[in-house]
């Protein structure tokens, strides 16, 4: 069986494996019953709710190659802090993470660090289990270098 935290850590390494798949559907069920703060305190803009609001916001922002489907990324997410309240069910985490990106045009290169504060909770699953599920993410810019050929904008 394996322990609350590391079921934790799996939602975040599953975060980055599926966006860097291109798997925007995939990603927007890891916030099925959570939202994603695009910045600390924002206006409601900032804020994307449930499955279809999350995927709403990637399918606005990442840029996805025809050739494959992906955003030619790779995210790499490290240094996890993770606190769980297992009376509570809910948990949190601070990490960091860094991506990376080579498209035909862009040489591979850091195209983005920063951090996460993560919040979760368990859920009953229908066949008798708990699963551990996004609650909130609110992500945080640390360092910036050239997003042109990953975001939209």
């Amino acid at each position: 069986m394996v322990d609350s935290a590391r079921q934790i850590e799996n939602l975040l390494y599953t975060y980055a494996l599926r966006i860097d798949a291109g798997d925007l559907d995939g990603v927007a069920d890891l916030f099925a019953h959570g939202r994603i703060h695009g910045q600390e305190d924002g206006p409601p803009e900032t804020v994307f709710e449930g499955r279809d609001g999350v995927r709403a916001m990637y399918e606005m922002a990442t840029r996805l190659y025809p050739d494959d489907g992906t955003p030619k990324t790779k995210h790499v997410t490290t240094n996890a802090i993770i606190e769980v309240d297992e009376a509570a069910g809910t948990g949190s985490a601070h990490s960091s993470y860094l991506v990376t990106q080579a498209t035909p045009d862009l040489p591979l290169q850091v195209i983005i660090t920063g951090h996460y504060r993560d919040t979760f909770h368990r859920l009953e699953a229908s066949a008798g289990g708990a699963a551990w599920w996004f609650e909130s993410r609110t992500m945080y810019v640390d360092q910036v270098g050239d997003l042109s050929h990953h975001l939209k904008w």
